[in-house]
């Protein structure tokens, strides 16, 4: 083999072995990112027991204003609602409502502070449980204290 041909053929060996290493490297990276996408979606999403779009829509709605949000927009046909809450700081959530099989609602909260996820937990967390007691009230008809 003369020179030159040697000289590309170790050259090819060498870029072979950069794009092989490349691209587990860059696969392992798309796993990590798969694994917290996986995580954040699991904090941003519950499953309730209800066929009532338009109820949890409106519980959704009446929660974020207990927490101090302002609602934006609000779309039932999407099951979509949109609010801001401007206290010390900005943050914008949105919640999606979607049919889960046939006897249950998928909720799914995405929390945003500056154009950027939320991938802190307890933003949801807080949003949930204050969610999940308002559908227990509202399955309830608990509406209040009452006398007697």
């Amino acid at each position: 083999m003369n020179k030159p041909v040697r000289f590309l053929a170790v050259l090819y060996l060498i870029s072979s072995c950069f794009c092989f290493c490349g691209c587990e490297n860059s696969q392992s990276q798309v796993l990590a990112v798969s694994e917290s996408q996986v995580k954040l979606r699991s904090m941003q999403s519950r499953i309730f027991d209800t066929t009532d779009k338009i109820k949890t829509l409106r519980t959704a709605m009446a929660t974020l204003q207990d927490l101090g949000f302002v609602i934006d927009k609000a779309d039932d046909v999407l099951g979509s609602v949109s609010a801001t809450k401007l206290e010390r700081y900005s943050v914008r959530i949105t919640i999606n409502i979607r049919p889960h099989g046939e006897t249950q609602m998928l909720v799914r909260a995405n929390a945003q502070y500056n154009l950027q996820a939320i991938e802190d937990p307890e933003p949801y967390q807080q949003f949930f449980s204050a969610f999940e007691k308002a559908m227990f009230l509202t399955a309830h008809n608990i509406t209040g204290a009452s006398g007697g």
